[in-house]
């Protein structure tokens, strides 16, 4: 008898909160100043949506008001679908994560690359690998990558940032190589292989790798502050190329939500690798990560995604492991981390995860 009332009274506490948090949650989103923030949010909770609201313009220039339906440039959020790729064909067998990289790409032209690296090691930032779109911005021409291979030139020859495996480096070029061994032992174009294994299967019929002066309905063009530095915007354009497999999809808020949902039902991934990949691996800048996904336990609950920020971008997929809260913000406007999409992330990780971040 004691067992049943201590479980109606964990259920009955559990619905309060849920609710006290949903309508606080309602109230925020419209308390937003739509001069502040710039894009879409969706929250759901238990696979359901709450709400989603957009906010702000898709096109400045021409007075076009963004909608829910609005496609956003994701940035470095991509990454998550590449080490999704990843994990299907290490369950096919096609790819050890322990193997150096020669064993799928034997004729990769760095040779120290290819005899020392790994694609553990890709998948978690740790091969020593530099960041091409940082260290590379002034000499990308946006309108020359096609395929995956037209961006090898542009870091094949750089000196390793660390030994592989021994430090933590931010590494877009990981994940661009990461997609070259998708194409070499799948036998398929990176960019169909995304389609066909994880949005098709995800429903996400409104993601894709459209290109940056690609005219497309419903496309927010992104503006710089060039975070948060200066008040007057600029378009973007300049600093974006195609998409990779280390960024720069477009993608909605509710694809996002519906690539959540496939990833944490094992819609995409099986129980055991799903399970692999959001196990903690190493330290990050401020998180641990997982497999191409960043585990953050600064909070009182686990907080599971990616963001995606560049130069007029800002993406957060958020997923909340125990209230089991989900929350994707897409904006095409930067900042520099205390206003905009910023904020708005603050505000759900505060509420929902109830405390403050520490540093």
């Amino acid at each position: 008898m004691r067992v049943k009332i201590l479980l109606l009274f964990i259920l009955i506490f559990t619905s309060t909160y849920s609710q006290s948090s949903n309508s606080q949650i309602k109230n925020y989103l419209d308390s937003i100043d739509r001069s502040v923030f710039s894009g879409a949010i969706l929250v759901a909770q238990n696979d359901t949506i709450i709400d989603k609201r957009a906010y702000g313009l898709s096109s400045i220039e021409y007075d076009v008001k963004n909608n829910i339906d609005t496609k956003f440039n994701i940035a470095s959020i991509t990454k998550m679908f590449t080490a999704v790729a990843a994990l299907q064909l290490y369950e096919q067998g096609k790819i050890a994560l322990k193997k150096p990289i020669g064993e799928y790409l034997p004729e990769y032209p760095n040779e120290t690359v290819r005899n020392s690296v790994t694609v553990h090691q890709l998948l978690t930032h740790t091969s020593g690998l530099n960041n091409f779109y940082v260290n590379d911005l002034d000499e990308i021409k946006h309108l020359e990558y096609e395929e995956i291979s037209d961006f090898v030139p542009l870091f094949v020859n750089d000196t390793l940032l660390s030994k592989p495996g021994t430090k933590y480096d931010y590494s877009g070029t990981g994940f661009v190589v990461l997609g070259l061994i998708i194409e070499k032992v799948s036998g398929e174009n990176y960019y169909d292989y995304i389609r066909k294994h994880i949005l098709e299967p995800s429903e996400m019929m409104a993601t894709s790798e459209i290109a940056v002066d690609s005219v497309v309905k419903n496309k927010a063009s992104g503006y710089t502050s060039q975070f948060g530095e200066n008040k007057t915007l600029k378009k973007n354009e300049y600093y974006l190329t195609k998409a990779s497999p280390a960024g720069f999809y477009y993608s909605t808020v509710e694809d996002l939500f519906k690539f959540s949902k496939a990833l944490r039902n094992h819609n995409l991934l099986s129980k055991e690798t799903t399970a692999l990949m959001l196990e903690p691996k190493v330290k990050g800048y401020n998180t641990q990560l997982g497999y191409g996904i960043d585990i953050d336990n600064r909070y009182n609950q686990t907080i599971i995604g990616h963001s995606g920020g560049w130069y007029g971008i800002h993406a957060e997929l958020i997923d909340f492991t125990e209230d089991n809260y989900t929350v994707v913000i897409l904006s095409n406007i930067d900042d520099g981390g205390k206003t905009g999409a910023s904020r708005v992330a603050d505000f759900f990780k505060k509420l929902i995860a109830d405390k403050e971040l520490e540093n």
